[in-house]
């Protein structure tokens, strides 16, 4: 919550597990295996393009 976050809206949907996905969210695996984010490094208007 709070958080602006890189993501793709425009792929078709997809079934995983028992959800259908709308969107993807992007992030790397630290090794850790903990998911870091993609986040914008300065503020953006919602639903830019990503270039």
């Amino acid at each position: 919550m709070g958080k602006l976050v890189v993501a793709v809206v425009n792929f078709p949907k997809k079934q995983i597990g028992p959800l259908m996905s709308e969107c993807l969210v992007t992030g790397f695996h630290n090794e850790h295996g903990e998911v870091a984010l993609c986040v914008p490094d300065k503020p953006v208007p919602l639903g830019t393009k990503l270039l």
